[in-house]
């Protein structure tokens, strides 16, 4: 049986903040944001599909409901990413 600590994330991403300006991931300790601007897959979504957000593998997270797939990299320097949301 495994026992969290207060404060643990035991999920390891989770949705903290939607804004009409973008999505904030907590991810190990880390905020990340998603401006609507660059990440237009969260806009004017609701707050349950924002919010079903999974780690498939370290990194890397998928929103079963918007069939996205997105990894730390890709949202911390999305002109790296050779795709772009139009």
């Amino acid at each position: 049986m495994t026992a969290w600590t207060i404060g643990e994330d035991a999920l390891g991403v989770e949705v903290t903040r939607i804004s009409r300006s973008g999505v904030w991931l907590l991810y190990n300790g880390r905020e990340l944001f998603m401006p609507h601007e660059g990440f237009p897959w969260f806009k004017d979504k609701s707050v349950a599909t924002v919010i079903n957000v999974r780690e498939n593998s370290p990194g890397h997270f998928y929103w079963p409901r918007l069939d996205v797939d997105l990894g730390v990299e890709t949202i911390e320097h999305p002109e790296r990413s050779p795709l772009k949301a139009k």
